[in-house]
């Protein structure tokens, strides 16, 4: 594998202005099984900056009840009046190249603004409910989206964002997402403030961050300007070394991209911060993990986009990143090499007892353009390594133990749709699509097989609230249907019976199927089973008309 010998970062950025004073750190708490008020937001409803907790005291758990699952969501709480057809100007803070919404505000219509704007998307409230393993809700936190306090959005409909993940010890919950005001349109595809790209055609900047909920019930924000243009997708706390790791992508603007928006993308990492984000001296990025196809013998394509990560998991002290999408590089599990000789030919196997990262990826910014950053990372042995695969697109993993480990394959997204059969006949038609078990055997990961059963592929579904008929705007139904799945999260029970939950994607005729109403599954399989028989998936909620489900997580315990 090709490494870089001598680099250098580039010096840190000055302090940046704000125009909107946060004086002080909130301190969020919930009582272990309580319920906080506004359980479930409506749309056109906002979330409360300081909610209330009831049932206990601040210092239990909050969300993180163990033998419980964690959920993340959102929901569209813009109005109508929030986008003005044939008035309101996008792309977000454009300055040439501007047009005018086709669509108004209101749900799920306001999405084929799309079709003018391809940075199109509303930020929205993140909400984090616990659940009990057969989905029923105990309790929700609202995270903070007033500007007079430290606060945190997601988009709508960013489909990839909000990933959960449990700290090395299993004592804080993080994900990522954007300091930036709630119902606001583009901030999705956004510069960061240190990190702006002038051929972006979204004007605006907004910081990412990675929110920590600890254990005491307090929730913390570490600002970024990582992944400029795009999004930050999920975030891992290691506890022994204090340190995050960010999986996301980068980008909305030409080629050859600036050398902040290529070192912000990718495999990411930054050390929390326990300052509000008014005080937080944020600095450049600071990746950890680089790779590029012609480690695979491949031509080089555009630097910077071979590292659209969206799923993160760590496992045996070594950090695993998913590609599945996007129109680069290749769809595939990937992981980082401390040691610089796992894999000369960029395949590979994690060398037994590798540490994990301890620093920042060094990088010479006189190069970074025409080579990318060094190369650090690895297909795993087994998995797909062909270029812009149409059959693989795996997001969400986990390990069951150190040979067994189960990815979801998102789906292709073609929304093909036959009105005699009522189906999506490509969804329908995925061999890889659903839940995919990966064995570890003779050096190599090998495909064991993929569990669709219950999963009901490319079959219209209704969600409560949300449009029957079509839109208008694609000519097809409104009604979304399963094409696989995105966030997963198991356990392994005494008896070797494994569980395993997951969020699923959807096609639709939407004109952005992020927006559609999904689902949370669960099935159920045998840690050595060497067929899927017998294995369905069975549905534990499906979300309302103006709410997205993106996250899974389980915290272990009784």
């Amino acid at each position: 594998m090709k490494r870089a010998t001598k680099t250098s970062v580039p010096a840190p950025f000055s302090p940046l202005s704000r125009s909107v004073p946060m004086p002080s750190r909130l301190t969020l708490a919930i009582a272990a099984g309580g319920v906080l008020s506004g359980l479930l937001l409506a749309p056109g409803t906002t979330a409360t900056a300081a909610p209330a907790w009831h049932g206990g005291s601040p210092g239990h758990h909050g969300v993180l009840l163990p033998g419980h699952l964690v959920l993340s969501r959102t929901v569209y709480t813009a109005g109508k009046d929030s986008v003005v057809p044939g008035v309101t100007r996008l792309p977000a803070g454009c300055t040439t190249a501007c047009v005018t919404a086709v669509a108004d505000g209101g749900y799920p219509e306001v999405f084929n603004n799309e079709s003018v704007d391809a940075s199109f998307g509303v930020s929205s409230p993140i909400l984090l409910d616990a659940l009990t393993q057969s989905g029923r809700t105990t309790g929700t936190l609202n995270v903070p989206t007033g500007l007079n306090g430290d606060h945190l959005v997601t988009s709508f409909p960013s489909k990839s964002e909000l990933g959960l993940s449990l700290s090395s010890n299993g004592g804080a919950l993080t994900f990522m997402g954007y300091v930036a005001p709630v119902n606001s349109p583009d901030v999705s595809n956004s510069n960061t403030p240190g990190v702006v790209d002038p051929t972006n055609p979204v004007g605006t900047s907004y910081y990412r961050a990675v929110a920590e909920l600890r254990s005491n019930g307090s929730l913390g924000f570490t600002e970024t300007n990582a992944y400029s243009g795009n999004n930050g997708r999920a975030a891992f706390l290691d506890d022994a070394d204090g340190r995050f790791f960010m999986a996301g992508n980068a980008g909305n603007g030409g080629n050859p991209q600036p050398v902040g928006v290529i070192a912000g993308a990718g495999a990411q990492t930054a050390t929390p911060s326990r300052l509000p984000e008014s005080r937080q001296q944020v600095g450049p990025p600071t990746p950890v993990g680089g790779f590029s196809v012609t480690e695979l013998g491949d031509k080089a394509d555009k630097v910077g986009k071979d590292t659209n990560f969206r799923g993160l998991t760590v496992h045996d002290n070594v950090v695993y990143l998913t590609k599945g999408s996007g129109g680069n590089g290749v769809n595939t599990v990937y992981f980082i090499d401390t040691t610089g000789h796992a894999c000369p030919t960029g395949v590979g196997l994690p060398v037994p007892g590798a540490p994990l990262p301890t620093r920042a990826l060094a990088y010479d910014p006189a190069t970074l353009q025409s080579t990318g950053l060094p190369q650090n990372m690895c297909v795993l042995k087994g998995f797909p390594t062909a270029l812009k695969s149409t059959t693989s697109f795996p997001f969400g993993m986990w390990f069951a133990d150190s040979t067994t480990m189960y990815v979801a394959d998102e789906g292709n997204g073609s929304n093909t749709y036959d009105p005699a059969t009522g189906r999506y006949t490509d969804a329908a038609a995925q061999a890889g699509a659903g839940l995919q078990k990966w064995v570890l055997r003779d050096g190599a990961w090998t495909l064991a097989y993929t569990i669709q059963h219950g999963l009901d592929l490319g079959s219209p579904y209704t969600a409560a609230g949300y449009p029957t008929g079509d839109n208008a705007a694609t000519g097809l139904p409104w009604a979304p249907a399963t094409d696989g799945l995105r966030t997963i999260t198991g356990k392994v029970g005494p008896d070797g019976t494994v569980t395993v939950w997951a969020v699923t994607s959807t096609v639709s005729g939407a004109t952005d199927e992020g927006a559609d109403p999904n689902r949370l599954v669960r099935v159920t399989d045998r840690l050595h089973a060497t067929s899927a028989a017998g294995d369905t998936f069975r549905t534990l909620r499906t979300a309302r008309s103006g709410e997205a489900l993106r996250g899974i997580v389980y915290v272990p315990g009784n």
